[in-house]
């Protein structure tokens, strides 16, 4: 009861620390998003497709879905499992709320438990000498008051750091399903690209054993069988570049998935079509663009995490309030230890600590957080125009690569008709053959132009749906908790 009654005072000056903690507001500029003002419309023309509807969200989410692609779906869910960036990503999401929950604890107080016994024998007077003994136990609690809020702050910061870290988990994902497509549309268009040569080059083998008997029996000199086997041969010369192409692509879908080199060769080795896009796309507009993209996001979060910063070191202008105090038991023999009448103890010790000289030291960090805040603004700023830029550019860039698809389509068509007509011609006699070289030459070019085309049109389309901040429907909202180690 004695010890019930001493602790009062203590108490009641704990209480008074919170109600002022209370009634004072963190120094420090309080953050307020800043105001961006998108254009109402993109500047680009709606044409060939893209048309200036709202989006639906499941569209844009899960964009690959509109290809109607089953391989490229099951390799962006197997990315999502695997990939290790996307895990690092994750990794640093769980480091930033640990981070937070550590600036969290600043506001509570800090309770250390201790004990001691301590035997001390004197032979000084005698050879037995005289045995001392000294017994203790108890708690030992210190509270720094968050008076003027440097605390606060700083949790604000690590809550804002948290924030980023989740938009940047976004963003991977994001990039990665896009990287994942954008690849598997250069594999498949490589593939198209090796079957288009092999095609020209199993017509150009026909021509030069047909020009090689004809000069066999005289009716062609020797030049028109030179010229067919140069032709021949600079076709052949092309499929190598083209296979180390596939190759590399899939090397690098592979590793996007969190494998080996090598591991999807034989389950992509079969050429497939690129993917076709959908005949309509819609965009919206550019407020919702920047309203989903993640990297705006993991700006704006940056940039309050940093003004918050700039309380934090305000806070160190002012004093410091320190509540110590201790409890516990204390006897001289063992005996005595656990009477609380006799051995109970405690002691409450309020401080304050004010550094009223440091040579400025203070106030310049105070100037330099603040310049790290107009940093980040203008990071965040520049962040926005890039979005802006990156919508417009692949706009324009889908539109106009479907009008020279359309454009190598007829060439395509025409060449083949020039190329037949050729070897008519030159079977009667009737054209040299410079013509059929000419016409077997601009058949492979067209026919190679048109199946890049083919790619660059999806691939537009994926950097579009990339751009407009669509792709987060693959990985669930929150990472799931961190993992203790496995046991050895």
């Amino acid at each position: 009861m004695r010890l019930k009654r001493a602790l009062r005072p203590a108490l009641g000056l704990a209480s008074a620390g919170l109600l002022l903690l209370s009634a004072c507001a963190p120094v420090g500029p309080d953050y307020s998003p800043p105001q961006t003002k998108p254009p109402d419309a993109w500047h680009s023309e709606m044409q060939d497709g893209l048309r200036a509807g709202p989006t639906q969200a499941r569209e844009l989410s899960r964009w690959w879905e509109t290809l109607h692609d089953p391989t490229l779906t099951q390799l962006i869910a197997q990315a999502v499992r695997s990939n290790l960036e996307l895990k690092q990503a994750v990794a640093r999401v769980r480091q930033a709320r640990a981070l937070r929950g550590v600036r969290e604890a600043g506001l509570w107080p800090s309770v250390d438990a201790g004990a001691l016994a301590q035997l001390h024998r004197d032979t000084a007077s005698g050879d037995t000498g005289t045995i001392d003994q000294w017994y203790s136990a108890g708690f030992d609690a210190g509270w720094e008051l968050d008076v003027f809020g440097g605390v606060r702050r700083s949790i604000e910061a690590a809550q804002a750091q948290l924030e980023a870290s989740e938009a940047n988990l976004r963003d991977v994902l994001i990039t990665l399903t896009a990287e994942v497509a954008l690849n598997y549309v250069e594999l498949r268009t490589y593939q198209n690209r090796r079957q288009t040569a092999q095609a020209n080059l199993k017509s150009q083998e026909n021509t030069y054993g047909f020009i090689r008997s004809r000069h066999e029996a005289g009716l062609v000199n020797r030049l028109a069988l030179e010229q067919a086997r140069y032709n021949l041969e600079n076709t052949r010369s092309q499929i190598p570049n083209l296979t180390s192409g596939v190759e590399a692509a899939m090397n690098r879908l592979a590793v996007l998935l969190g494998q080996a080199p090598g591991k999807l060769s034989a389950r992509l080795a079969a050429p497939a079509p690129v993917p076709v896009p959908p005949a309509s796309v819609a965009v919206g507009v550019p407020a919702e663009a920047l309203r989903r993209r993640p990297d705006i996001r993991r700006a704006e979060r940056q940039l309050a995490a940093e003004t918050a910063k700039v309380g934090v070191a305000e806070a160190d202008l002012y004093p410091k309030f320190r509540l110590a105090g201790s409890i516990g038991l204390e006897a001289v023999n063992s005996g005595d230890f656990l009477n609380l009448a006799t051995s109970g103890v405690w002691s409450v010790l309020p401080s304050m600590s004010w550094k009223v000289f440091d040579a400025g030291a203070i106030r310049n960090r105070i100037t330099a957080q603040t310049a790290v805040q107009q940093e980040f603004l203008l990071a965040y700023e520049a962040t926005v125009l890039s979005a802006l830029e990156e919508v417009e550019n692949n706009l324009t860039g889908y539109a106009q690569e479907q009008l020279r698809r359309y454009s190598l389509r007829q060439a395509v068509d025409a060449a083949k008709e020039a190329e037949g007509l050729s070897q008519d011609l030159f079977g009667a006699g009737l054209i040299n053959f410079d013509s059929v070289l000419d016409a077997q030459r601009s058949l492979l070019t067209f026919q190679d132009q048109l199946a890049i085309s083919e790619g660059v049109v999806t691939a537009r389309l994926i950097a579009l749906y990339k751009a407009l901040g669509g792709g987060w429907g693959a990985l669930p909202p929150n990472p799931p908790p961190a993992q203790a180690p496995a046991k050895k």
